[in-house]
């Protein structure tokens, strides 16, 4: 590939992998626990008011998510058992510090996901956006109790040194690339990192904001991503990912569907309730000791 970070490998032409258990489907569950500072534009429910200052009605519509979607979802999560991975603005430890606080009481893992969501990763100078990652990671574990594994960039952006910085920060794994259903190994300038699946498709954000999707079409879209890969998975395992916003799908009328698909998931044998340093765990064990390195 012209990046250099992967070479192109079909997943029907790598070494056969089994989950634990000899699960057919990993499934990890990644809501986006997301700072937006008052007064900067950001992810919108309407253009119409979206370059006014201040932006009352969308800077409302993602408070939404901190005061009252999170916790309907933190119910959901517990009464189906799934474990999360929650991709973490690090400005949230100080803004919402009760939603970390909940979060570690529930056995939360936590993704770095930089200091807020008002920003993007590009364009920057190396040495700046160094401070940033270390400080985001930081501050994240300064109140959890613990050094963040994973790492997701806001809006899932990135500049041409990220990976990089992120292994130079000790980062294992990153969900930004969004192309396979298997982890697979990336080259940066400090060995290698992991791309663990994320999705852009199994996300509330594409599905109600950009597609007018409805709370029963998104229960069918993650019930049928999953039975396709339940059957694929009896020869090639795989991973489903399920991106969530507590500001869109923590409303009642599309949590109520969410909770459904999970307890779809939930009734069936051989899958592998998970989070993403389970998966990054896993992986490494199976293919130990091949490392990548990148000369520049």
């Amino acid at each position: 590939m012209e990046h250099g970070r992967f070479d192109y490998v079909p997943i029907t032409h790598r070494p056969p992998l089994r989950f634990p258990n000899n699960a057919r489907v990993a499934v990890w569950v990644v809501p986006n626990i997301e700072y937006y500072p008052f007064g900067k534009p950001a992810i919108a429910m309407t253009a119409m008011t979206a370059g006014l200052s201040p932006d009352v009605l969308n800077a409302a519509w993602r408070d939404y998510g901190a005061r009252v979607g999170i916790w309907r979802l933190m119910e959901i999560f517990g009464r189906q058992g799934f474990p999360i991975t929650a991709a973490l603005n690090s400005l949230v430890c100080e803004q919402y510090p009760q939603i970390v606080e909940a979060g570690n009481r529930l056995g939360w893992e936590w993704m770095a996901h930089g200091p807020h969501n008002a920003m993007l990763f590009t364009g920057m100078e190396e040495d700046a956006e160094r401070t940033i990652i270390n400080d985001s990671i930081d501050a994240i574990a300064s109140l959890t109790g613990i050094r963040p594994r994973g790492w997701l960039g806001p809006a899932l952006t990135e500049t041409g040194n990220t990976l990089d910085l992120l292994a130079e920060a000790g980062i294992d794994y990153v969900a930004d690339w969004c192309n396979d259903e298997l982890p697979y190994e990336m080259r940066t300038r400090k060995g290698s990192i992991l791309a663990v699946p994320y999705t852009l498709e199994i996300g509330d954000i594409p599905h109600f904001l950009f597609h007018g999707g409805s709370g029963p079409d998104f229960e069918r879209m993650i019930v049928d991503q999953f039975n396709v890969m339940y059957h694929e998975g009896e020869n090639i395992p795989r991973v489903l990912a399920i991106a969530l916003h507590p500001f869109i799908v923590g409303h009642p009328f599309r949590a109520y569907y969410l909770e459904r698909a999970l307890a779809h998931i939930r009734g069936h044998l051989d899958v592998w309730l998970t989070t993403g340093g389970a998966i990054a765990d896993w992986y490494r064990g199976e293919v130990a000791g091949r490392t990548i390195t990148m000369e520049r």
